[in-house]
């Protein structure tokens, strides 16, 4: 059977660690969408693993897959395989012949297209996601499975490459170097598909991933960012360039809709929420400069909402792992997660970081949103819309700090009561079970209320 984990709002959920939770169940481990722009942080042993792009499920010796979905920069790749073996790991990872490479080209023009975006810019990584997608789109991308083939290979750059070189010195007026050179870069991706056959790396992804299921094995996918980040359903322009949804797990791996769908999605909420970039957030608390949409700082700032936004950043780690950039914050937004559980089709929920509002008289739920003098219940269509929505809070008693891990190992009943009422408001409004709770970084400090390969 397969089990899909998505973000259900901005990315930054703490999806990784619930891949690693119910990874023990999974045999294999596929990622369908997203690129080295998706920062994950795995808790092993107390040993501390930070990846991009290699799916989580390969810490735990699972067979990790990066799906046809992806968008795969094998520099990265090779990186990041090559210190987990450093560090005594065995990863064994497949990549979708079907995938789409990231070239120097597509990182060098995503940091000049982000300038000149201005008001527009999507909050980028720049490592080069979009311009793949675009070219993946355009019809004129360079795919895994060309790497193998160096004619091929050759072909599509000399295709290409004069193209890019154009757009990047006569429209941009940039000089340009060996990231737009076809020679040089024929040279290094040709040596990059020798190591990918070599280590027998490459698959046919849906036929590999349906072997597995077909065998009996569960089959565990993997989602990057979150539903918000969307490129369909998210808050458009300050999106991703794919489908972080459920339905890009079909389209991202080669699995029928009916495959995924006879299994469980679970949703992956922070119990408050976070972002890295500009656009809107109804229930933003503080600002970060760059990011906040009309922020000027210190200056006029509610004194006490800037000091909980620290609070909240600091307790929870709220600086991005691939940028290092300090997150957004702000309360939990329920319009956001009922558009998330439609979207998706939630079967369960895993509600993370619990413990970083612990210690606070009160917390607070951004119930609905007044739009144009109306309460809705759910995300408008655009962007500019959402930006008009002033949240409509719900005030919860806040619960006290506890011994966590004590709480992870003694089950729900030992969550405190306050933390319980406000996780079973969120189930309740969502029509969904909650599956986990997360009660701090590592796999153990987890309350288990359900495993989703038992629940089928």
């Amino acid at each position: 059977m397969t089990v899909t984990i998505v973000g259900s709002q901005l990315g930054d959920e703490g999806k990784g660690g619930v891949v690693d939770l119910y990874g023990d169940a999974a045999d294999v481990v596929a990622r369908y969408q997203g690129g080295d722009n998706a920062g994950h942080t795995v808790v092993d042993d107390g040993e501390k693993y930070k990846l991009s792009l290699v799916p989580s499920g390969a810490v735990r010796g699972k067979v990790g897959v990066l799906g046809n979905g992806c968008v795969v920069n094998p520099e990265t790749l090779f990186d990041e395989i090559d210190t987990l073996r450093d560090r005594g790991l065995e990863p064994d990872v497949r990549v979708a012949e079907r995938a789409h490479v990231i070239l120097p080209y597509h990182r060098a023009l995503d940091g000049i297209e982000e300038e000149k975006k201005e008001d527009l810019a999507a909050g980028t990584t720049k490592r080069g996601i979009g311009p793949t997608y675009e070219d993946k789109a355009g019809r004129r991308g360079v795919r895994i499975g060309d790497l193998l083939d160096p004619e091929v290979l050759r072909e599509r750059l000399e295709y290409v490459v004069p193209q890019k070189k154009a757009l990047a010195e006569d429209v941009f007026g940039k000089e340009t170097g060996e990231e737009f050179d076809i020679d040089h870069l024929y040279e290094t991706y040709r040596e990059y598909g020798e190591r990918l056959a070599e280590e027998n790396m490459t698959v046919d992804c849906g036929t590999f991933l349906q072997e597995h299921i077909d065998d009996g094995d569960n089959v565990m996918l993997e989602g990057a960012q979150g539903t918000s980040l969307d490129i369909d359903h998210g808050v458009y322009p300050y999106v991703t360039s794919s489908n972080p949804t459920s339905g890009g797990a079909t389209v991202g791996t080669g699995l029928g809709p009916t495959v995924v769908g006879k299994g469980e999605v679970v949703g992956i909420v922070k119990a408050y929420l976070s972002r890295v970039g500009t656009g809107p957030l109804p229930t933003e608390l503080g600002g970060v400069e760059d990011q906040t949409p009309n922020y000027d700082g210190a200056e006029g700032a509610d004194d006490a909402e800037e000091e909980l936004a620290t609070y909240i950043r600091d307790e929870g780690g709220e600086y991005g792992t691939v940028t290092g950039r300090p997150r957004r914050v702000g309360w939990l937004d329920m319009p956001m997660l009922r558009h998330a559980a439609r979207a998706n089709g939630f079967t369960g929920l895993a509600i993370n970081h619990i413990d970083v509002l612990a210690g606070l008289d009160e917390v607070k739920v951004g119930h609905s949103y007044e739009f144009d003098g109306e309460e809705i219940f759910t995300m408008p269509p655009t962007t500019e819309q959402w930006g008009r929505c002033e949240a409509t809070f719900r005030t919860f008693d806040g619960w006290p700090e506890v011994d966590w891990a004590e709480v992870a190992a003694e089950g729900y009943d030992a969550v405190p009561e306050n933390a319980r009422t406000y996780l079973e408001y969120v189930s309740d409004e969502l029509d969904t079970p909650i599956y986990a709770i997360g009660v701090g970084p590592g796999r153990e400090e987890t309350v288990i209320v359900e495993n989703p390969y038992e629940s089928a």
